[in-house]
């Protein structure tokens, strides 16, 4: 058997054992020095002279040492310390009250909710769970229609993996070595392009058929000017002043994402006292929840460098390459398959596996074709919606179906999430018609 056939026996077998449910990062690190001590094999070496041991402690001590992915773990602590502040409940009641002239605008509340405190958390999970918990009973409780209740919590909590500051682009810079500041640029006006998308449909959708989204009951809408601006200013601003702070200092290049990071997980903290819910052992829990998902994060990179190097000393990146090439694409064409790869791995894994795993076999492909990986990765934040949207593996709709009331049926969250999901694709088509919506923000602040 030839190298290059190694190489893809090697990928198809990390395929089949995650698919039996092994944990990703150590089945990479297994499969990585498996086959790496056959690639670097010399006869009568001893055991653990082999060179693959090395390539492991140094791939081990790169990541351990990389600038770019401190900020993981800070932004990380202050998503669940914002989590754990009891912020939630009243930031979706100042809005819904603010925004009642709307229509539909208990619905567009929860997803302006959701817009902000998953631009604050990164969290997917947390984010539906929470707003399922509290948004998506209420609404129903006032008339609202079932599938358009769910789309609302479901498609509103995946929107931090696109809205800076996202945790997702920051592993997407560190693994394509785009700037991760150039790629929170970029990402802006998609992101609201989206979320923008998203409340325009409820409106209209309220509109037309007023029946789906009733209006606010009399006692809940006639609240005085002065009430509802307090409302705000005690819940809204205060998140709002926070996460703008944070960007503001990213973008505006006041400080690295890793310091502006540092300064949101004081500011969280802060947050947590200020609204009396920092507890010694509500602080306990976002420590442990952050090292736990960091390490995951930090393990997986170890992992994927491993066997991405083991994959490429055999010629499998080559291989592919070539497979790639022979086929005659062309940008359009190529971008349509690397896209639809990304959407159908998204029903089986998740977007920090796909992210560290699968796309950098696309990236040596990019200059080929001319697409810019800065452009690149902001399809692929898009993309990533879907997986969270479409079933049969809609991760966002489990998440709502584990604490939705159990009349809820499954089918019908998924029934919910389908408009919204048709939303992403038009949003990734307006993105590549229109690149300046990428590029815009990114030449405004840091020039070509």
């Amino acid at each position: 058997m030839s190298n290059p056939q190694l190489a893809l026996m090697m990928l198809g077998s990390f395929v089949f054992i995650i698919l039996l449910g092994f944990p990703i990062a150590f089945t990479l690190m297994a499969m990585g020095v498996m086959f790496g001590y056959y690639a670097y094999y010399v006869p009568g070496q001893e055991f653990f002279d082999s060179r693959v041991f090395y390539l492991l402690s140094q791939n081990t001590f790169s990541i351990m040492n990389n600038d770019t992915l401190t900020a993981v773990p800070l932004f990380l602590f202050m998503g669940y310390m914002i989590e754990r502040s009891n912020i939630l409940d009243r930031l979706f009641y100042s809005l819904q009250v603010s925004l009642r002239a709307i229509p539909g605008a208990m619905a567009v509340a929860a997803l302006v909710t959701c817009a902000l405190f998953a631009t604050a958390t990164g969290i997917v999970g947390a984010v539906v769970t929470l707003m399922g918990l509290l948004a998506f009973p209420a609404m129903l409780k006032a008339g609202y229609d079932e599938k358009l209740s769910s789309g609302v919590i479901c498609a509103g909590g995946t929107l931090g993996i696109l809205i800076p500051p996202s945790i997702m682009l920051i592993v997407y810079g560190a693994t394509s070595a785009v700037s991760v500041v150039k790629l929170y640029a970029a990402a802006l006006i998609p992101g609201f392009l989206l979320a923008g998308l998203y409340v325009g449909y409820v409106i209209v959708r309220a509109a037309l058929n007023p029946k789906l989204a009733p209006k606010l009951p009399k006692e809940e809408a006639n609240l005085g000017f002065a009430k509802v601006v307090l409302l705000l200013l005690q819940a809204f601003l205060p998140l709002a002043v926070l996460i703008l702070s944070v960007l503001g200092a990213i973008l505006f290049g006041l400080a690295t994402p890793s310091e502006a990071a540092a300064i949101g997980a004081l500011g969280a903290m802060l947050l947590a006292i200020v609204y009396r819910a920092f507890t010694w052992e509500r602080l306990k829990e976002a420590v442990f929840l952050t090292a736990r998902t960091s390490a995951m994060v930090c393990w997986l990179f170890v992992g994927s460098w491993t066997f991405s190097s083991i994959f490429s000393y055999l010629g499998g990146e080559g291989l592919i390459k070539d497979f790639v090439l022979g086929m005659n694409l062309n940008t359009v064409t190529f971008l349509l398959m690397s896209q639809a790869i990304i959407f159908l791995l998204g029903w089986p894994l998740e977007w920090s596996e796909i992210i560290i795993i699968f796309v950098p076999i696309f990236l040596p492909l990019l200059p080929h074709f001319g697409v810019d990986p800065l452009f690149f990765g902001i399809l692929v934040a898009l993309n990533l919606q879907t997986s969270f949207l479409s079933p049969p593996m809609a991760m966002s709709a489990y998440y709502l179906k584990g604490v939705a009331p159990p009349f809820v049926q499954l089918w019908t969250i998924f029934q919910g999430c389908f408009p919204f999901l048709s939303l992403v694709f038009v949003t990734m088509l307006l993105v590549y018609v229109f690149p300046q919506l990428v590029y815009w923000l990114p030449d405004v602040f840091y020039g070509n």
